[in-house]
């Protein structure tokens, strides 16, 4: 099965979406070809607005939509959008607006773009916003559902979707928040990955079994806030170590999240090993490249556990 981007399936997911909601509205920064608002922008150009390289106001305005009954999709590049944390923080969730953030682009598997487009610090602000569901679809089909879910939640949601295609994986159909579907048994310890490190997790999962190392089960952790306290106890019954991949700074993170429920609520000692881009900035290079460099491949993977 061929790989897609979730800012491919985001964009096509929109425009059927936008058929079934007339209150729907879309917004962007002046990079509808790259986040893929451009087929919403094509069928309804009355309820799509091209604000410009201007995200503070574009934040601004979505607010003003949303209190007049819209649902605003507004969609930049992560680090761009995220960057604008101010507005985000008063416009949107301090005042309570139904405001879906879109962040394509995110992680070091851009490529050649570089730091200054590389979202790598997004769930770290996103997260400490109250009231913030963040979600990172992994397949084609997981970006239908979470977007259907965020129109149905009344309250800002963040997309973090990526640049490179994906790997797609079957999986149940997602329904919460925070519950990670997993597409891999093992017995050992868990691997949560999400984003382009879900694939790599597999498969080395699959190598470490091969070789008897360790059985390890793998979960799509498609959500980083909020945690569900639920399903976080559910690992604690099974697992006394975890490991988080995630395309994004070690600080803050999906790891981090993870790292802070289980500290406070986990009923015996859990070990948490996240796996993210160390405390550095982000460069420009080929995303294999920049994967190798940073230890997000199966190959490296494997090498640091065995």
């Amino acid at each position: 099965m061929s790989k897609i981007a979730t800012r491919a399936s985001f964009g096509k997911t929109l425009l059927e979406l936008g058929r079934q909601h007339e209150n729907i509205v879309c917004m962007d920064a002046d990079l509808s070809k790259s986040t893929q608002s451009q087929h919403f922008a094509k069928e309804f150009p009355n309820r799509f607005f091209e604000m410009g390289i201007q995200e503070a106001n574009m934040i601004g305005a979505a607010a003003g939509l949303s209190f007049a009954g819209k649902i605003p999709f507004i969609c930049s590049f992560g680090a761009f959008l995220t960057g604008r944390f101010d507005q985000i923080r008063m416009s949107i969730a301090y005042s309570g607006a139904n405001v879906k953030l879109v962040g394509t682009h995110c992680g070091v598997g851009i490529g050649e773009d570089g730091h200054s487009q590389m979202g790598l610090e997004d769930i770290a602000l996103m997260r400490s916003i109250p009231g913030m569901t963040i979600l990172q679809p992994a397949t084609d089909q997981e970006t239908r559902e979470m977007m259907e879910w965020a129109i149905a939640h009344q309250g800002p949601v963040y997309f973090r979707l990526t640049r490179q295609g994906l790997r797609q994986f079957e999986m149940p159909n997602f329904k919460t928040p925070g519950v990670f579907h997993k597409l891999r048994e093992g017995e050992d310890v868990a691997f949560l990955a999400n984003g382009g490190l879900l694939e790599a997790a597999f498969e080395a999962a699959n190598e470490l079994s091969e070789k008897g190392t360790m059985n390890a089960a793998v979960y799509n952790a498609s959500s980083s806030k909020p945690m569900n306290d639920e399903f976080m106890r559910s690992l604690c019954a099974r697992y006394q170590l975890l490991y988080v991949f995630e395309d994004h700074t070690i600080m803050g993170g999906t790891g981090t999240a993870v790292a802070e429920w289980m500290s406070q609520y986990a009923p015996h000692h859990m070990k948490v090993i996240r796996y993210g881009v160390k405390d550095v900035f982000g460069e420009s290079g080929t995303p294999s490249d920049l994967y190798d460099k940073h230890g997000f491949t199966q190959k490296a993977i494997v090498a640091n556990l065995l």
